[in-house]
């Protein structure tokens, strides 16, 4: 599928607009910071992409002041006493400096031990974490994929893990491979399952066409509240995009 970017300005707004080959037009706006894209049909100009992004002007900025007003994470320090999260629930961060192997556990509701080498620096620190982070997302793939792909109807070939920058999950409809976003294991366990099943159902419509939102309401008719608790969860301190 063929398609073209380019930036536009409506209303002071900066707007990026990708043309693809569909049938109708959708218009996003991504958090962070209130990102506006809009995904086009190759046969409408640029006049009617601007009328489209002007009659849902109102509705755009409810979504950025939103988003501005979610709450952010700072850059984590790695130190004891910062909060930390793991499915959608809050903890305190312990770090133990001991020789052995590094490792994290949970202690009770409110505390997340890491213990790491003495003298280890924020750094190697973040690494166990998210070394730790990787392998409780990847515990809970096999599960959600037994109970997915027969509702759905696809075979994934592959799940990764991976930090995306701009992202909470992506696949590749030929390869069959869907890609996940490391931080999907702070965010609720009903956020993972969402971007999953999100991501199995670009394998039957790659686009966010009308046709993938009536198979998102047949497959999970709850899928807009999961997405909004998404976009409401802490963000990191980089700029996610979905």
């Amino acid at each position: 599928m063929s398609t073209s970017r380019q930036r536009i300005d409506v209303s002071g707004i900066p707007v990026e607009v990708v043309r693809k080959d569909i049938k109708n037009l959708h218009v996003g706006v991504y958090p962070p910071s209130g990102r506006v894209r809009v995904a086009a049909p190759v046969r409408l100009d640029d006049d009617a992409v601007r009328l489209a992004v002007i009659s849902r002007l109102g509705w755009i900025r409810r979504k950025q002041r939103a988003f501005e007003e979610q709450g952010r994470q700072s850059q984590r320090e790695m130190v004891t006493g910062e909060s930390h999260y793991f499915q959608g629930r809050r903890y305190l961060l312990d770090v133990v400096e001991e020789d052995g192997s590094p490792s994290v556990r949970l202690a009770g509701h409110t505390t997340m031990q890491v213990r790491v080498r003495p003298g280890s620096d924020r750094q190697a620190r973040e690494l166990v974490l998210q070394r730790w982070y990787r392998r409780q997302l990847r515990e809970q793939i096999p599960s959600l994929l037994a109970k997915w792909e027969p509702e759905v109807g696809v075979t994934v070939a592959a799940v990764c893990i991976k930090k995306l920058k701009t992202l909470w999950g992506s696949c590749n409809a030929a390869s069959r491979r869907v890609w996940l976003n490391l931080e999907l294991a702070k965010k609720p366990a009903s956020c993972l399952e969402y971007i999953l099943v999100h991501e199995m159902v670009h394998l039957l419509e790659r686009c966010h066409s009308d046709r993938f939102r009536e198979h998102m309401d047949r497959f999970m008719p709850q899928w807009r509240t999961h997405r909004e608790e998404l976009n409401r969860a802490p963000l990191a301190h980089e700029d996610w995009q979905y």
